[in-house]
């Protein structure tokens, strides 16, 4: 259904059906009352960055690797799931370079992982870079993205020298 016919239905609707609508939506879907929740609140931001940076750190989890899944599509979805909650950019930016973080300091830690693993944690590195940029936040998360940078000091495939070459692109 498009947005143009939703919204046609929706007028049909009393205040109090359409009332009654979105309590439902928010009483049986989690995703929409972790949105208002966070939409009528918006101080609890800080709680809200915590929670998914615990998700993404479950997936390259530097403390247990052996409990750690290392499934980035897992973790960019969880990036995706709190991108739909609108927040501040510098909240955004503060995930988004936690997954990137988090896998180099696994590899940092535990040794060499595979091409494909390097390959997807460059990639997202990078969005996370173009992402500081857009929103002039490069300055201050600096610290965290030369801290990627000597995490992926000792691995090999060329992974070092792809992310000090792109970080040089960035800040220098």
């Amino acid at each position: 259904m498009s947005k143009i016919a939703l919204k046609k239905e929706l007028l049909k609707l009393s205040k109090n059906q359409l009332l009654e609508q979105v309590l439902d939506l928010y009483e049986k879907n989690n995703s929409v009352k972790e949105f208002y929740n966070f939409y009528l609140n918006p101080k609890n931001e800080e709680a809200l960055i915590k929670k998914y940076k615990k998700l993404i750190r479950k997936e390259f989890n530097v403390e247990y690797p052996q409990r750690s899944t290392e499934k980035f599509s897992v973790a960019k979805k969880i990036i995706s799931d709190f991108k739909s909650l609108q927040p501040l950019p510098e909240s955004m930016a503060d995930v988004m370079l936690y997954l990137p973080e988090s896998a180099c300091e696994l590899t940092a830690l535990y040794g060499d992982y595979s091409v494909q693993f390097y390959n997807s944690t460059y990639n997202n590195y990078k969005i996370a870079l173009d992402f500081l940029k857009k929103h002039n936040l490069l300055v201050q998360f600096q610290q965290r993205a030369i801290q990627c940078v000597k995490w992926s000091s000792c691995c090999g495939y060329g992974f070092a020298d792809d992310m000090k070459d792109l970080y040089h692109k960035y800040y220098f």
